[in-house]
Order: structure tokens, then C-alpha cells, then sequence
């Protein structure tokens, strides 16, 4: 038989980088799960991904047994990893440019957790995290 899920938790985490201290202990520890398990589990499978945020999804059991899913990097984080800028724009100005190709890059990394069928509407979505960032996307 299944195990029921009590809970589920989403968190951004550095790859290799979850420690049981805070933010990751405040969050799973009233939770009730093995921080140091999750640590260690966390770190392996994000190695070979080292300097990016990973969102992952973490389904937490009766018996306090876990799961988890990681997810592809906020699109914000990698246009500005592309774009080679610390942070998005204030109101209206313009902080960096990226070609077509460099947005398309970015939008098959993000495909698997975005709503579209195909590269062109992920390209449109990432095209308008883009634009709210002051990111401009040149022909």
C-alpha cells in the first residue's frame, strides 16, 4: 500500500550546498525528518549541478520518510547567470541585452517545468521574466 504524504515542502536550495542549519532546519525540522539524510541525499544528487538554486519539492510521509523532487533553476536566475548581472532592473531601465540564442537556451533548461508544448512558447514565457527584469532580448 501507498504511504500517505502529511506534508509537502518547496524550497530553493544552492546545489551541493544544503546544511541542516537555517533556512533548511527551520523549514524541515518542525517537519519531523532526518535533516542530515536530506543534507547528504540533497548534496549528491546537486553535484555536478554546483553554483545554481535549485527549487526541489520535498513529500514528507507518515512515518517520516521523505521524497523529493528537484526542479530546473528559476528562469530570473538563469538570465541573469547568462546575461553575467547580479540583479534585475528597478522601474523601466534596461540592464542588460542577450540574443535569441541565449534565450532559447535558457528556455529548453526550463522546459520540463514550464506550461508549454514546445521550445517557441517556453521562449515567450522566459522573453517576459525577461522584460520584468530589465533584460533585453535582441533579434
Amino acid at each position: 500500500m501507498a504511504k500517505a504524504i502529511t506534508k509537502k515542502i518547496k524550497l530553493q536550495i544552492p546545489a551541493g550546498k544544503a546544511t541542516p542549519a537555517p533556512p533548511v532546519g527551520t523549514v524541515l525540522g518542525p517537519a519531523g525528518i532526518n535533516l542530515q539524510e536530506f543534507c547528504t541525499k540533497f548534496n549528491d544528487a546537486t553535484r555536478d549541478k554546483m553554483g545554481d538554486v535549485l527549487p526541489v519539492e520535498i513529500s514528507i510521509y507518515e512515518d517520516r520518510t521523505f521524497d523529493f523532487v528537484l526542479k530546473t533553476p528559476p528562469a530570473a536566475f538563469l538570465l541573469k547567470k547568462v546575461a553575467k548581472v547580479k540583479s534585475g532592473a528597478a522601474k523601466g531601465e534596461t540592464v542588460a541585452t542577450i540574443t535569441k540564442e541565449q534565450l532559447k537556451e535558457v528556455a529548453e533548461t526550463k522546459l520540463p517545468d514550464l506550461n508549454a508544448y514546445d521550445v517557441e512558447h517556453a521562449m515567450k514565457i522566459v522573453e517576459g521574466t525577461a522584460r520584468n527584469m530589465g533584460i533585453k532580448v535582441e533579434e
